[in-house]
């Protein structure tokens, strides 16, 4: 499973503070936190500043992470101004957070991830928003890998996103996602599927069950990728024995490896 670390997000307070006090320090060190405990890229999003600022934020903060820290980045922005700022510092390979099937970003986002050569996560969503269900999210997951597809982006760079909703709201959501991963994955040899987990989850108490319920049911349909907060141990141990169960780790061997480096003696 890729772990792409959440916890570098300006909604958040911390971030948001050590941002507007310009203090890299504490980045830093939620950087490296994050991925001592096993993050393999970092997602960078400092949406909530002013928009004008937004590029020279995202630049300062790519420019200090590069230095700083070990794991490539994912820039992660509605911006496009913005996403061209971070990935022109990336000193190796990154991720664009994110591409969708919107006429306008498509169009935007596009030239970056080509002049880059990064790693894409691509949204199921076109100009009329969120599809309503699984059949109309499939239409629009297909149009918008096969536009990506012709236009030369291989298909072990795109991460396909379902965007799973609240299952306080949409009680069919989680199936009708892992339904959908499934058919994306027949249609389209080596595409990835990341998930952000938190959506799931939204309105609902003690949240981190669900979270960590929707990964597990979701390995076994495909999901190889997860925006999560990587210092959540018991989520971590979870997805190593997914994967064990789901024959994605043969012999069980980085299940047993996590075992002897302490990673699944979660609380």
């Amino acid at each position: 499973m890729l772990v792409i670390g959440e916890r570098i997000n300006a909604t958040r307070r911390s971030i948001r503070e050590a941002i507007k006090s310009r203090d890299m320090d504490a980045i830093v060190r939620e950087a490296k936190s994050q991925i001592e405990a096993g993050a393999n890229y970092l997602d960078v999003n400092c949406g909530t500043v002013d928009a004008a600022e937004e590029p020279a934020v995202m630049q300062w903060l790519a420019q200090g992470l590069q230095q700083a820290a070990s794991a490539p980045l994912c820039i992660d922005s509605a911006n496009p101004e913005a996403l061209s700022a971070g990935l022109a510092v990336c000193r190796g390979p990154a991720m664009i957070n994110s591409i969708s099937a919107e006429s306008e970003r498509f169009s935007k986002v596009l030239p970056l991830i080509t002049e880059y050569r990064a790693d894409v996560v691509a949204l199921c969503m076109d100009d009329k928003g969120i599809p309503p269900d699984s059949a109309t999210a499939e239409k629009v997951g297909r149009d918008l890998v096969r536009r990506l597809l012709d236009a030369g982006v291989p298909a072990d760079r795109i991460y396909v996103d379902p965007l799973v909703r609240s299952v306080a709201t949409n009680p069919e959501t989680v199936m009708g996602t892992l339904d959908l991963m499934q058919r994306l994955a027949g249609a389209f040899d080596g595409i990835h599927f990341v998930s952000g987990l938190s959506n799931v989850s939204f309105g609902l108490p003690e949240r981190r069950h669900l979270n960590r319920a929707y990964v597990v049911m979701s390995v076994a349909s495909g999901l190889d990728a997860v925006i999560m907060d990587p210092l959540d141990r018991t989520l971590q141990a979870l997805i190593y024995a997914a994967e064990a169960l789901a024959n994605k780790d043969r012999f069980c061997m980085q299940y047993i490896g996590a075992y002897n480096e302490g990673k699944l003696s979660a609380p």
